[in-house]
C-alpha cells in the first residue's frame, strides 16, 4: 500500500482554481520531488496535504486512512510532518527546546501533573531530554543544545528544522524549498542530509524545491505542476528533458 494517495485533488479560492485534478501516488521509501514554475500550485498542495486548506474536491489517504480536511493536529498525530520554505523556528527557545515541542504528541502528563511535579512529570522530561538529545546527535547539533536557536547558522537552521519535524515521529516528511536561501557548499550539505534522513530513518520524503541540481541529484520520482494541474510526472532524467516542462519553467 502507498504511503500517500492523492486522488483528483483540488481547491478553488474564489473564482480561482488553484489546484486541479491532482493525482499522485508515493511509496514508501519514495524521496518524490514536487516542482513547478512559481504560483504552479505546490505550496497550496502541502497545505492541503497538512490540512491548513480544505480541498474543495478530491482525497487525501496516507497510509490508506482518509485524513481529507482533517485539522493539522490530528494529521500530524497520523503520521505526516513538514518544514517551510522561511525558517519556523522557536527562535527565542534553546535548540533542545525547539526539539522538545516537537515531541509534545508523544509524551504527555497532565497540568495537575506539570505545577506539583509529580513524579511523572521528572521521568517524562528525562525522557524528552533523552530523546531529543538523540537527535542532535545524529544531525551533529548537540554541541549547540542549549543555545538560542536564532544564533545557529543559516544552514544547521535548516537542519533543526527538520530534526524538528522528525521528532513528531512521522511516516511522511514534507520538506518545502529547503535549499532555498542556500549557497552552492550548504545546498550540497543539504542533499546529503536529505539522503541520510531517508536511509536512517527509513522515511518517506516529498519536497519542493526549485533547485534543478538539487532535484536531480536526489529525487527518484517527480510530479510537475504547472497553473495547478499536472504537467508531467516520471524519473528526473525524462520529466526535465520533457518539452511542456521546459517551456513552463523557460517560456517559448
Amino acid at each position: 500500500m502507498a504511503i500517500l494517495e492523492v486522488k483528483n485533488l483540488g481547491i478553488s479560492f474564489g473564482g480561482l482554481r488553484a489546484v486541479d485534478k491532482l493525482d499522485m501516488v508515493i511509496e514508501k521509501g519514495d524521496l518524490y520531488g514536487l516542482i513547478g514554475p512559481n504560483g504552479a500550485g505546490k505550496t497550496t498542495v502541502f497545505n492541503m496535504l497538512t490540512g491548513v486548506y480544505k480541498p474543495t474536491d478530491g482525497e487525501i489517504l496516507l497510509d490508506g486512512v482518509d485524513i481529507t480536511g482533517k485539522p493539522t493536529t490530528f494529521i500530524n498525530k497520523a503520521g505526516i510532518a513538514r518544514t517551510f520554505q522561511n525558517i519556523r523556528l522557536f527562535k527565542d527557545l534553546s535548540v533542545i527546546d525547539n526539539i522538545k515541542v516537537g515531541l509534545h504528541n508523544q509524551y504527555k502528563y497532565s497540568t495537575f501533573t506539570s505545577v506539583v511535579r509529580l513524579p511523572k512529570f521528572f521521568k517524562t522530561e528525562k525522557a524528552f531530554t533523552k530523546k531529543a538529545m538523540e537527535l542532535l546527535k545524529v544531525f551533529d547539533l548537540e554541541e549547540f543544545a542549549d543555545i538560542k536557536a536564532d544564533n545557529l547558522p543559516y544552514g544547521q537552521q535548516r537542519k533543526l528544522e527538520i530534526a524538528r519535524a522528525l521528532a513528531t515521529n512521522p511516516k511522511l516528511l514534507l520538506l518545502d524549498e529547503p535549499a532555498a536561501g542556500m549557497n552552492p557548499n550548504e545546498t550540497q550539505e543539504l542533499m546529503d542530509t536529505i539522503r541520510f534522513v531517508r536511509d536512517k530513518f527509513d522515511m518517506t520524503i516529498l519536497l519542493i524545491e526549485h533547485d534543478m541540481r538539487l532535484v536531480a541529484g536526489i529525487c527518484e520520482k517527480l510530479t510537475v505542476l504547472n497553473f495547478g494541474t499536472e504537467l508531467a510526472h516520471g524519473e528526473p532524467e525524462s520529466v526535465l528533458k520533457n518539452p511542456e516542462v521546459i517551456t513552463a519553467y523557460l517560456g517559448d
